[in-house]
């Protein structure tokens, strides 16, 4: 048995020491004369035994307890505090705070000790039996026995908790139930229902982080709880992950169920100030999601349900909307020279949805967020590549086409096979395609994006860096990739009322990047003095509503254009 014993008094260790050795050889008798020394031993070691004086300096033998049950030292030490104080109330104290036994300094004798350190490693043993039995009881009490998720009380504790200790950050509830699981129960008998259940957690556990609280506070009704909200979208996010993970049936016994859920969101302290009210809030998004069909998400209030609504119905049609050929390019126009004559057009996309013409800022950000901009972005490259070659057919022998890449293509690995087999497929030169790139794109600047940039403009493609101009302008760039063109934003265009700040702006810019060896095209050319203006500035390309529109490909005839000749 391992015994330590700290006490500043040399003289009481030695008395201890003998005692103990004096009776029972096999004792493995260390000491510490302060509180300090002990705590290094008691890290480094484990003790049966912490035999600790009460009167010591710097650290009494009380403060000392305390120190290593707060800092979980040594669990298994049975603990004896000794004292020459015969006081009751000192030794009840020291009880309290996770003493074993306490015996005074004129009692220690040999038999004494020995049954001190009996009664203290008896007192320790049920001690830790009856925490073992406490938590076990908890964790019934608490934790739902078929899933093991948290249950409803630790649900509104929780919930409470995240309300009151709310400091401006907004907290998210989400309620959902599984549609028609009455239905699986008496189809199937409720053992498959208790399988399904147990699936539904685990997958619906692979769509958060674990610093969610995720509670069965139902039979088949579930809540999550997301604190610390920065932005609603965020929810939105989680709530998509958990319907699609419904997307798969369950294989139980056998069967494949089909399953879905119906999902209500509230946001605090924007729907309800407090816990009762919050839930109610959820509860009734929830059962408008059953209203609406079933296997949706809806949030309570009307102004997010409605943004929503138009983001998750744009992405549910998104992703039939390639099938269902429902994507058109429109083209713009781009002039060179003085007199002007087109050189080449713009690729834009435009998504001839049932519900009407949806421009690209409608749903190409949640597009990007959804990664279905990879299939869209590949179906553009594939359709200004075929129209450049049939337009090169038709005479427009020296058009170029320029096509914008999103900063998700940029991580497709697949996209500089996909390039190349469009090139050699239709027969248009690689120097004959633009590829543009906005600058926040270029911020993230990962290795695995600039090796695709690089391999692009490998091909022979030129690269283009659009927005020039905008909030995110670095100059660093043009250096740390390989930019061909520089597109000067059509928001420092001048103005009617510019007093000659964005005249020297542009200026200076174009000079700036003449003398790189750069391309200029300048955006936003929507009357005659911006174009008179670029071209004393001998801007390369011009490009604005002035000279023309994007159009649909019915509505562009390129044998009545001026083109160019170089």
């Amino acid at each position: 048995m391992n015994i330590l014993i700290v006490d500043d008094d040399v003289v009481d260790r030695t008395h201890i020491k003998r005692t103990l050795r004096r009776n029972h050889s096999h004792y493995n008798v260390d000491e510490a004369e302060d509180a300090q020394v002990a705590l290094e031993k008691i890290k480094e070691q484990m003790f049966d035994v912490i035999i600790i004086d009460f009167n010591m300096p710097k650290m009494n033998g009380l403060e000392l307890v305390r120190c290593i049950k707060n800092e979980n030292l040594n669990g298994t030490s049975a603990i004896i505090m000794i004292s020459t104080s015969e006081e009751e109330s000192l030794a009840l104290e020291c009880l309290h705070a996770g003493v074993q036994d306490f015996i005074t300094k004129t009692d220690i004798n040999g038999y004494r000790l020995r049954r001190a350190i009996f009664s203290a490693k008896t007192r320790l043993d049920m001690e830790r039996k009856l925490n073992s039995s406490y938590l076990q009881v908890k964790k019934l009490a608490e934790q739902d026995s078929l899933t093991q998720l948290s249950n409803r009380h630790v649900f509104d504790q929780a919930l409470k908790r995240s309300i009151e200790s709310n400091d401006n950050d907004k907290t998210a509830l989400l309620l959902f139930d599984l549609d028609h699981f009455k239905y699986v129960n008496d189809t199937y008998g409720h053992d498959t229902g208790d399988q399904l259940l147990k699936m539904v957690v685990k997958r619906v556990n692979t769509c958060l982080r674990g610093e969610e609280v995720f509670a069965r506070i139902g039979g088949d009704e579930f809540a999550i709880i997301v604190r610390h909200i920065l932005q609603v979208e965020h929810v939105e996010r989680i709530a998509i992950r958990i319907l699609s993970v419904f997307s798969e049936a369950f294989y139980i016994e056998q069967a494949f169920i089909n399953m879905s859920v119906s999902i209500g969101v509230a946001i605090h302290p924007d729907n309800a100030q407090n816990a009762e009210s919050f839930y109610k809030c959820a509860d009734i998004a929830m059962y408008e999601s059953k209203r609406l069909g079933r296997n949706t998400i809806s949030f309570f209030s009307s102004e997010m349900q409605q943004q929503f609504s138009k983001r998750f119905a744009i992405e549910s049609e998104l992703k039939e909307a390639l099938k269902n050929n429902e994507f058109e390019l429109y083209y713009q126009p781009v002039y060179i020279g003085d007199p002007v004559t087109v050189c080449g057009f713009e690729a834009l996309i435009r998504w001839n949805n049932p519900r009407g013409l949806f421009s690209p800022d409608e749903f190409i950000p949640i597009a990007e967020e959804t990664q279905l901009i990879n299939p869209i972005g590949r179906w553009v490259i594939k359709q200004a590549i075929k129209q450049l070659s049939f337009w090169h057919k038709e005479g427009g022998n020296n058009l170029c086409m320029s096509i914008n890449l999103s900063p998700v293509q940029l991580l497709d690995k697949s996209i500089i096979a996909h390039i190349q087999l469009c090139l050699e497929k239709y027969k248009i030169a690689a120097k004959c395609i633009e590829f543009e790139l906005t600058e926040t794109a270029l911020l993230v600047n990962s290795h695995e994006m600039k090796h695709i940039i690089e391999k692009i403009s490998d091909l022979g493609c030129t690269i283009a860096l659009d927005d020039f101009g905008t909030g995110f302008s670095s100059i660093s760039h043009l250096h740390d990739f390989p930019i061909d063109t520089v597109k000067i934003d059509k928001s420092l265009m001048p103005q009617k009322n510019d007093k000659g700040f964005n005249y020297k702006l542009i200026h200076g810019l174009v000079s700036m990047l003449r003398y790189l060896q750069l391309d200029v095209v300048a955006e936003g050319i929507e009357e005659q003095r911006h174009l008179n203006f670029c071209q004393s500035l001998h801007v390369n390309r011009f490009q604005g509503y002035y000279l023309g529109r994007p159009l649909p490909i019915n509505k562009i005839a390129i044998n009545q254009m001026k083109l160019t000749d170089v």
